[in-house]
């Protein structure tokens, strides 16, 4: 009901401005409030970990891990945040984050604007959180594309400490050529790097730390068969499908749609379930899948875990319906299950 009030305030500002006072009064709230804890009615274990319900929050809305308190307050399972790379970086220039109000649609083309590896450390261990809380990882726009490992490895290297997970994000499209390591060599090469340099820190720090792959909804499905030979190969612990597509089908014609950048929302939900189905066919529950990607609502948190996942994670959708999203998928997939 709160945001039902909030929202037009929130819809009159830039969407840009209004996500950044949304993190600012998340930030304030759980500063302010005392720690809380996930309703735990619905434990699920995956990767090893036990997470309290299947319903969390997707990478992109918290970059730099400053409003973890005020999020965790919201009724989520687990918090994934970042993309987070070594340095910091702006961005792409502004504007870059457009609503697609009348199809709950998001583009945005931000490119990885954080403030850097060190400051998310920071935050994290500021933080009152002591729920599963997955770290996602990328490379700095300046960095070229064979050198992509040593970014990954060092923001893998600081989060690994403090995180319950690290995704790796692979398929953002707002990172010039990010998206040819999701491919053939390039991403064998990544991913056997990357489960060594796992190995080598679990052994210093006593403690295993899954990593995920992020992949996006635009794969042909010879692709997806690829990146699940590859998911197995390596031993990599689970996938998170999908990230915002390149595509425009299903909002031509409406006003924002030709700006350059990824779709998410509603528009990228049928082809992210569709990559979801494909990878549980190809994977056969060798390892688990996170489904992100168009969820607003209980049906469509329903039909994630019916395509395959293990669980699901909410962004976008939160936009257009409030915290109360929340609850709802967390009821839906608990009832899913009971069925």
């Amino acid at each position: 009901m709160l945001y039902d009030l909030a929202r037009p305030l929130l819809f009159s500002l830039d969407a840009e401005t209004a996500h950044e006072l949304a993190i600012a009064s998340l930030n304030l709230a759980g500063r302010a409030l005392p720690a809380c804890s996930t309703d735990a009615s619905d434990p699920v274990d995956v990767m090893g970990l036990r997470f309290p319900n299947r319903v969390g929050l997707a990478a992109g809305l918290d970059k730099n891990g400053e409003a973890i308190d005020g999020l965790a307050r919201l009724g989520f399972g687990f918090l994934e945040i970042g993309t987070v790379t070594p340095r910091p970086q702006p961005g792409n220039p502004r504007p870059r984050l457009f609503r697609l109000p009348e199809v709950k649609g998001i583009i945005n083309r931000m490119g990885f604007n954080n403030h850097g590896v060190e400051a998310m450390v920071a935050n994290i261990r500021a933080a009152k959180f002591k729920g599963i809380l997955g770290v996602n990882i990328g490379k700095n726009l300046t960095t070229p594309l064979e050198n992509a490992f040593d970014d990954y490895r060092l923001c893998l290297e600081k989060v690994y400490p403090l995180a319950s997970y690290v995704t790796i994000n692979v398929s953002s499209p707002n990172t010039k050529n990010l998206r040819q390591l999701q491919g053939g060599s390039e991403l064998d090469d990544l991913l056997g790097r990357l489960k060594a340099e796992q190995q080598r820190l679990a052994d210093q720090h006593g403690r295993y730390v899954p990593l995920t792959l992020k992949i996006a909804p635009d794969l042909e499905a010879a692709q997806i068969t690829e990146i699940a030979d590859a998911l197995r190969r390596h031993r990599i612990d689970g996938v998170i499908a999908t990230n915002t597509t390149v595509s425009r089908d299903k909002v031509q014609g409406l006003r924002y749609a030709e700006q350059q950048g990824g779709l998410s929302g509603a528009p990228v939900f049928e082809a992210s379930t569709a990559v979801v189905a494909q990878l549980a066919q190809a994977l056969a529950g060798e390892l688990p899948i996170i489904a992100a990607g168009g969820i607003t609502d209980a049906r469509c948190a329903r039909a994630k875990l019916e395509a395959g996942a293990a669980l699901v994670q909410l962004y976008s959708g939160l936009i257009y319906r409030g915290p109360g999203l929340v609850g709802e998928c967390v009821r839906a997939t608990t009832e899913a299950l009971a069925a």
